[in-house]
């Protein structure tokens, strides 16, 4: 069984894709495709759900909406435990990914084809499974690239978080300008086509991969096929009765996922401390991202109000007039990834020349959340104005913060997430990490009813000091969590 250290020595040793191995150019497109499709169909998806029937939407009530958006974006974090599952007990983490973008192809298509509400609902399961999929899988694959102890390693990744923003914002712009101009669907056809590109560039690449990626590491043993096949299927059955008896209703949807990712957080960390395959140092390392965890949920519900709470800034305060003309609401979710672009090649060169010296993952973590907290102060001086008074540079500085407060925060999510994994639980400590974020997003979600857009002054503030609150909390832990993390910064 070659070793994740061998297969990268191989890779990287004849072939260079920006001095790092040659196959993170395969990754970096797919995810770069499926972010693509990803936030050009969500950058879109509020508007279509809330905005009238005559505007070409559903004419929700916006906080039904914005609960939606927040369950479904959690629903897809949430679903990274089922494909990091597959790819550890039966597939590997490479299959899985391939797999998962058909499904994803399959989702688009959905929305874009089917009307009305039942479109709304194939659509966004399928492309919720098929996102957890890929994404906890895509990040376990660029894992297997680097040794351990590879100083490439935090700038390998935020090259890779590169691609994921070159998708995020052409996305927007390209959907949003469809929909404004000719309707919501043919916005949902290009993010169908968009992730076509992507996953016919990737079957061709994938075989460039390393062993590693297709390795299974902890295979489920055929005797218990039955037994997770049953539970499979008493799942959906349970799922689909408990929609019929109205306990799961789209005005709740932000709150039964919150507790589903609380639940499957904890039963993940009991699982992984209370293995046996997991030796002490392994275990101390597990312990070390509890607060690293807990510090990520407060991060994502702050920034993942992009797509809910800022989605309705952006329709109703912001002054989105551009020399005579208005742009479309999508367009401001693609303002981030600009600044991701233009930054994360810098702070990728940063943590390179740094090396041994940079900043340890708790500290990185403590200040992204701190400040994004700042962000969401920085919006106070616009609170409580009337339609259009927010101008638009005002909220480009704001997504400015939040740019800074990501790259310090989400590429080193995911490379603490394969620094501290166990040997049996590579994949699914990165889904891990994705249950923080999909704590965070649902529950961006669930804050939607308590956004007044008559008094928005104490919802900023509130928000705001809590997150700065538990990234100096962090901030004051660094020592023991270091000590945890048993040499592993």
């Amino acid at each position: 069984m070659p070793s994740p250290e061998s297969a990268t020595d191989s890779t990287a040793s004849h072939k260079q894709f920006l001095g790092q191995p040659r196959a993170l150019a395969h990754l970096f497109g797919v995810e770069m495709w499926e972010r693509f499709s990803f936030y050009g169909m969500q950058g879109i998806l509020l508007i279509y759900l809330y905005f009238s029937v005559t505007k070409g939407g559903l004419g929700l009530d916006e906080a039904v909406a914005g609960g939606i958006v927040g369950a479904y974006g959690g629903s897809v974090y949430l679903s990274t435990i089922l494909g990091a599952w597959l790819a550890d007990r039966l597939f590997g983490s490479e299959r899985v990914l391939f797999g998962s973008a058909i499904v994803i192809v399959a989702g688009h298509l959905a929305l874009a084809l089917i009307p009305g509400v039942a479109g709304v609902a194939v659509g966004l399961v399928l492309v919720a499974l098929g996102s957890g999929g890929l994404k906890a899988n895509a990040t376990a694959v660029v894992g297997t690239l680097y040794s351990a102890d590879d100083t490439r390693r935090d700038a390998g990744f935020s090259l890779f978080y590169l691609g994921i923003n070159l998708g995020s914002f052409f996305g927007p712009l390209l959907t949003g300008l469809l929909q404004k101009s000719v309707g919501f669907h043919w916005g949902f056809g290009l993010a169908a086509v968009g992730m076509t590109a992507g996953l016919i560039q990737y079957s061709f690449g994938r075989k460039e991969l390393p062993a590693a990626a297709r390795e299974v590491p902890n295979p489920l043993p055929r005797s218990r096929y039955p037994l997770f096949g049953g539970v499979a299927v008493g799942a959906v059955v349970v799922i689909v009765a408990l929609v019929l008896t109205g306990v799961i209703r789209v005005d709740n949807l932000a709150g039964i996922v919150i507790l589903c990712a609380l639940g499957a957080t904890i039963a993940y960390f009991t699982v992984i401390l209370s293995s046996r395959h997991v030796d002490s140092t392994e275990r101390s390392r597990v312990w070390a991202f509890v607060p690293l965890f807990i510090t990520s949920v407060a991060f994502w519900s702050l920034y993942q109000q992009q797509f809910t709470v800022l989605t309705v800034y952006s329709d109703k305060r912001l002054d989105r007039s551009i020399f005579g003309l208005e742009m479309p609401v999508s367009w401001v979710q693609s303002i981030n990834p600009v600044f991701i672009i233009i930054f994360s090649g810098l702070f990728a060169a940063l943590w390179t020349r740094l090396g041994t010296r940079q900043p340890s993952t708790p500290v990185k973590f403590a200040l992204g959340t701190a400040l994004m907290g700042v962000a969401f102060l920085l919006f106070l001086p616009f609170a409580n104005g009337g339609e259009g008074s927010t101008p638009l540079l005002a909220i480009v500085g704001i997504l400015f913060m939040f740019t800074v407060a990501e790259l310090l925060l989400s590429p080193i999510g995911l490379s603490a997430a394969t620094k501290l994994a166990p040997a049996r639980f590579q994949t699914q400590m990165v889904a891990l990490f994705f249950l923080s974020v999909s704590l965070g997003t649902a529950i961006s979600g669930w804050l939607v009813q308590f956004y007044d857009p008559q008094n928005e002054a104490p919802y900023f503030t509130v928000l705001g000091l809590i997150a700065i609150a538990v990234g100096a909390g962090l901030f004051v832990s660094v020592k023991p969590v270091r000590k945890l993390m048993k040499g592993v910064s």
